[in-house]
C-alpha cells in the first residue's frame, strides 16, 4: 500500500457510491458500495481474498471513488463506468450477438412482419428475442402459410390499383396492393399473428373455428375447409413446442455454475409459457469468486447490452440484501412492472435447475474443448520441444517454404505460428532476387539471410523478433542451406527440416532421422505449419503469375507509361485501332506529344522502323 492509498483509505466516507480502482492512471477494476469505506479498506486490509481479488490487489496504485444518494444510483453508475471503461477485473460479456426479435409495424395503413435486429421506440410491437436468425425465419416461415400478410415494401396505399403479385395467386398475400382486402380485414389478421406470437393461440383457433363454422353455415365449404386446415397447422406447431407451463409466462431464467477457475452463466427465455431457446456466457477467471456476487454482475451487464428483461425475472442464489435495488434497477430497464423471484421449490425452481444444468454442461463442454485447443497448440508445442531436445517450450515457431514454376516467378513464404495458433499480422512474403531460375537451395538460403538480417537491424523499429524454432520445409540439404544463412547474419536459434515423403525430421549435425508417431499432436502442428507455409507461398505465386499472364501489347512502347496506354485505350477504344491510327492521330490523343505518337506508330509499323534504318546506314 503506497502513500497515496494510505491517504485516500483515512479519507473514506459512510456512504454509498462506486469504486474505481487503477493500475498508473488506467481503470481496472470498477465496483460499488453501500459503505464506501468498509468496502474499499477490506480490500486492503483483508486477508482471505480469492485469486483474482488478490491479484487485482496487487496491481493497484491509486482509486477513486464517486458518491451517491442512494444503492441504485450506486448500481446504475457502476454500470455506466464498466461500459464505458471496460475494466479488465469486471464482468464483461464477450457477446457480439445481437437477438434477433420479430417485428410487426403499427404505423403501417397494413402492417408488415420483418426481422429486427433491435427493439427501438418506434411505436412497433417486437417479439423475442430468438436464439439465432434461423429460428426467426422459420417462425416468419410458419406465419406466411398461418396467416397471408404482405411481404412486399410497397407504401400502400397506392394511387390507382396494381397487378396482384404472385403471393396473391398462391395465397400468401390478401392483395391490399390491388384493393383486394379492406384495412379492417387486413388488421383482423394482423392481430391473430400479434395474439400468436404472444403465446395466446388458442384466442387465435378459437377465432378462426368460428368463423370456420360461420362459412360452412353460409355454404362456403372452401373458406370453411381452407380454415379447417389453418387451425389444424397451428395446433401441430403448438404440439411440437415444450409446453411447461400454462400461464403464458413470460421469464427470463438466470443460473450459474463455477469450477476452480472459471464460470459459466445460463439465461432461458420463457415466452407464452414456453422455452424459446437459451444461452451460455463464459466469465473467465469468476470460479472462486462468491456465486451471488457474480450473478448480480452478469444480470447487470446481461441487461446493460441493449437487451429488456422480461415480466418476470428468476435468479436462485441472489443475496436478498441486494435484490430490492436490482428489481428496481429491473423495473427501470424494462419500463413497465418486473419482478424478481428467488425461487425455493415448485415449478419456478424446477426451471432455474434447467437453466443451472444447461450451464454446467456448457462449462464442462468449453473446459473439454479448451483442453482440446491446449492439447493441438501449446501442449504440441511442449511434445515437440521434448522430441527435438529443446530446454524451452517454443512460443514462436517460424515455417519457411518456396515456390516456382520452372524457376519462373521465384518467390518464398514465412508464416508464424504463436503458441500453437496461426499469427497471420506476421506472415511475409519473398521475391527472390539474387538469382533466376529454380534452385531451391540458394532461395532458401536468400530468405534465411534475408530475415534473420532484420533481427539486427539499427533502427530499433525496424527489428523483427528472433523465433524460438524454425521449421524448413525439406531435407537435410535445404536445412543446412538455411541454417549456414542464419549463423552468417549472427544468429542462432533451433532449426529443423520436415521431409514430406516419411514425415521425417532431421536436425542439424544429425545423421539419423526422427520419426514422431502418426497420432502425435506434435507432428499434427508441425504438419499444419509446413501446410500454412506451403498454401501461402502458393497463393503468391499464383497472383504473380496471374499478373504476369495479364499485359497490354501496348506496355511495350519505350516512353509509353500507365497514363499514356489507358489515354489511348480510352481514346481509340481498342489496340487495333492504336495501331491503325497515323502519326497526326495519333497526337490528337491528351497527353501524347510528337515524340511519343512516333514511337507507338513505329512500334504498331515495324518495317517503317527497319526502312529507316536502312536509309541511314546507306546516307553513311
Amino acid at each position: 500500500m503506497n502513500e497515496i492509498i494510505a491517504q485516500k483509505l483515512s479519507l473514506l466516507p459512510d456512504s454509498p457510491g462506486c469504486y474505481q480502482m487503477k493500475e498508473n492512471g488506467k481503470i481496472i477494476y470498477v465496483g460499488k458500495a453501500v459503505n464506501l469505506k468498509n468496502r474499499v479498506r477490506s480490500y486492503f486490509h483483508g486477508r482471505d481474498h480469492t485469486p483474482k481479488v488478490a491479484a487485482m490487489v496487487s496491481h493497484i496504485t491509486d482509486f477513486d471513488i464517486i458518491l451517491c444518494r442512494t444503492n441504485l444510483e450506486a448500481l446504475i453508475l457502476e454500470c455506466n463506468l464498466i461500459k464505458l471503461y471496460k475494466p479488465y477485473y469486471n464482468i464483461l460479456l464477450k457477446d457480439d450477438k445481437h437477438y434477433p426479435y420479430i417485428r410487426v409495424n403499427l404505423n403501417e395503413p397494413f402492417p408488415r412482419v420483418t426481422l429486427a435486429r433491435r427493439q427501438a421506440s418506434d411505436g412497433a410491437k417486437y417479439f423475442g428475442p430468438y436464439i439465432g436468425a434461423t429460428a426467426v425465419r422459420e417462425v416468419l416461415e410458419h406465419l406466411k402459410k398461418l396467416f397471408p400478410l404482405r411481404t412486399c415494401s410497397h407504401h400502400l396505399p397506392e394511387h390507382g390499383p396494381k397487378r396482384p403479385c404472385m403471393n396473391y395467386e398462391i395465397g400468401r398475400c390478401p392483395g391490399p396492393c390491388c384493393g383486394k382486402c379492406t384495412r379492417e380485414e387486413y388488421g383482423a389478421v394482423v392481430q391473430r399473428v400479434i395474439s400468436f406470437l404472444g403465446g395466446r393461440y388458442q384466442e387465435v383457433t378459437r377465432d378462426l373455428e368460428a368463423e370456420m363454422k360461420a362459412a360452412a353455415s353460409a355454404l362456403q365449404f372452401e373458406k370453411a375447409a381452407r380454415l379447417r386446415d389453418q387451425i389444424r397447422d397451428i395446433e401441430g406447431l403448438m404440439q411440437r413446442q415444450q409446453a411447461i407451463q400454462t400461464s403464458g409466462a413470460e421469464q427470463d431464467v438466470f443460473a450459474l455454475v463455477q469450477d476452480d477457475l472459471d464460470a459459466m452463466a445460463q439465461v432461458l427465455y420463457v415466452r407464452g409459457g414456453r422455452i424459446l431457446g437459451g444461452d451460455s456466457f463464459a466469465l473467465p477467471r469468476e470460479g472462486r469468486e462468491e456465486p451471488g456476487e457474480v450473478l448480480f454482475d452478469f444480470i447487470v451487464q446481461f441487461y446493460e447490452d441493449e437487451r429488456k428483461p422480461a415480466r418476470e425475472v428468476l435468479c436462485p442464489g441472489l443475496p436478498a440484501e441486494i435484490s430490492e435495488d436490482l428489481t428496481e434497477w429491473l423495473r427501470r430497464r424494462r419500463g413497465g412492472p418486473c419482478t424478481l423471484t428467488i425461487p425455493q421449490r415448485g415449478d419456478k425452481r424446477a426451471l432455474t435447475l434447467l437453466a443451472e444444468k444447461n450451464a454446467r454442461d456448457a462449462l464442462e463442454k468449453r473446459n473439454a474443448k479448451k483442453q482440446v485447443q491446449y492439447e493441438r497448440t501449446i501442449g504440441a508445442a511442449e511434445e515437440l520441444a521434448r522430441y527435438i531436445g529443446l530446454d524451452a517450450v517454443p512460443r514462436r515457431i517460424e515455417g519457411y517454404d518456396i515456390s516456382n514454376t520452372q524457376g519462373a516467378q521465384n518467390v518464398a513464404s514465412m508464416v508464424v505460428f504463436l503458441d500453437g495458433e496461426p499469427a497471420p499480422k506476421e506472415y511475409r512474403h519473398y521475391r527472390i532476387k539474387s538469382f533466376e531460375g529454380a534452385n531451391d537451395f540458394a532461395s532458401m538460403n536468400e530468405v534465411l539471410s534475408r530475415r534473420f538480417k532484420r533481427c539486427f537491424a539499427e533502427d530499433e523499429k525496424d527489428r523483427w523478433p528472433l523465433p524460438d524454432l524454425v521449421l524448413i520445409d525439406g531435407g537435410p540439404e535445404q536445412l543446412a542451406f538455411a541454417r549456414e544463412a542464419m549463423l552468417r547474419e549472427g544468429a542462432d536459434v533451433p532449426m529443423f527440416g520436415l521431409a514430406k515423403r516419411l514425415e521425417e525430421i532431421f536436425l542439424p549435425g544429425r545423421e539419423e532421422s526422427i520419426l514422431i508417431d502418426h497420432h502425435s499432436p506434435a507432428l499434427h502442428l508441425i504438419q499444419r505449419i509446413r501446410d500454412e507455409a506451403h498454401r501461402f507461398a502458393i497463393t503468391y505465386h499464383r497472383d504473380l503469375r496471374g499478373k504476369a499472364s495479364v499485359h497490354s501489347a501496348l506496355e511495350d512502347i519505350p516512353g509509353i507509361g500507365p497514363a499514356r496506354r489507358t489515354a489511348l485505350l480510352q481514346y481509340f477504344k481498342s489496340v487495333k485501332a492504336v495501331r491503325e491510327a497515323d502519326v497526326e492521330e495519333l497526337q490528337k490523343v491528351p497527353g501524347m506529344n510528337a515524340k511519343a505518337a512516333k514511337a507507338v506508330y513505329l512500334w504498331a509499323h515495324p518495317e517503317e522502323e527497319e526502312n529507316q534504318e536502312d536509309q541511314a546506314r546507306g546516307s553513311v
